[in-house]
């Protein structure tokens, strides 16, 4: 029929859609082969040992050789679909180190997405052709599933718990972005696009961006706004650790156990602060859960992490301080 277009699968449009394919491609052809072995043999031995008169039943007696040989062979083939397929699921579950990041707010029944540089979208994602991207997700409500076709890729979107997916694109174009999980009355209505740009295209958009300040800007404005710059801070006053240089390094808690400081940690932190009470600090950070959306939370987060790089003299974080009230008619964390 002229202008009518079958695809069978999507596109492969980033790097690991191939390896993902490869692996589903070897599984449906060894699947293929056992199922034709078996329907043959069916056949073969529905006719050679049919019913017919005056045959005589005969004892066979087992084969050792025959019954090591296909109980191991099925187990290398198993092995090796477990071993190919874990090392293809590890390169996708750890994104490069100099990955460029996005943060997702899953809600019903959109897709919220925000740059590191304030840019804002709804049901669209601009990424630039040739880079490594990662995706910080959350979910407002239920639960949620971020799904590329094109690029193979597919994880949940949780309430109250940071995921990710990488990807890197290699096809400049306009992809579909599915929810895969069924979240509500409008479940299929939940889609977008990720639009894979050339690198100065995707940078000349990004410029062009209404944005308000970078999300670490506009976490420190949240930062100051809530009070929190009154305890966190680097001095003697200091009710509550100092956050220089605190992002990505262990941090030893009250109870003796150590954390390491990831997005997951300084997101409980905000929002249950007395889950993970640091030593040396009394637990007197209030509960921000009621005052914070999940695009607060992801401010914050991204305003702890632009401090990473800056570190002080001596951290305050293992310092013991006084159990002391804060000062009247100042919020404290």
């Amino acid at each position: 029929m002229p202008g009518w277009n079958f695809a069978l699968f999507p596109e492969r449009a980033s790097t690991h859609a191939g390896r993902v394919d490869a692996v589903y491609f070897f599984l449906v052809a060894i699947c293929t082969l056992v199922t034709i072995g078996v329907f043959v043999m069916i056949t073969y031995f529905a006719v050679r040992y049919r019913a017919s008169k005056n045959r005589q039943a005969v004892q066979i007696e087992g084969s050792t050789v025959l019954e090591i040989t296909w109980s191991v062979i099925p187990l290398m083939i198993f092995m090796w679909f477990f071993i190919w397929g874990a090392v293809v699921y590890w390169d996708g579950a750890r994104a490069p180190a100099d990955s460029e990041e996005v943060y997702v707010v899953a809600k019903q029944w959109m897709w919220k997405i925000q740059h590191m540089n304030g840019v804002r979208e709804i049901n669209e994602l601009h990424v630039p052709v040739g880079r490594d991207i990662v995706t910080t997700m959350v979910s407002q409500d239920v639960i949620h599933s971020f799904y590329v076709p094109a690029f193979r890729v597919k994880a949940d979107v949780l309430p109250g718990r940071y995921t990710h997916v990488w990807f890197h694109a290699t096809k400049p174009g306009t992809y579909h972005l599915f929810c895969a999980e069924y979240c509500g009355t409008m479940h299929s209505g939940m889609i977008g696009s990720v639009i894979v740009m050339e690198p100065a295209q995707y940078q000349a958009w990004l410029a062009g961006g209404a944005a308000q300040g970078s999300l670490a800007q506009n976490g420190q404005a949240l930062f100051q706004q809530l009070g929190c710059n009154t305890c966190h801070r680097a001095d003697s006053l200091a009710r509550a650790p100092n956050l220089q240089g605190v992002y990505g390094r262990p941090i030893k808690l009250a109870d003796g156990r150590t954390v390491i400081a990831d997005d997951s940690y300084v997101r409980e932190s905000i929002l249950n602060p007395t889950a993970k009470v640091v030593a040396g600090f009394q637990p007197i950070m209030p509960n921000f859960a009621s005052q914070l959306n999940e695009e607060g939370v992801l401010a914050l987060v991204a305003y702890v992490k632009s401090l990473a790089q800056q570190t002080t003299g001596e951290p305050v974080a293992n310092r013991p301080v006084p159990n002391q009230a804060p000062p009247a008619g100042k919020k404290v964390e």
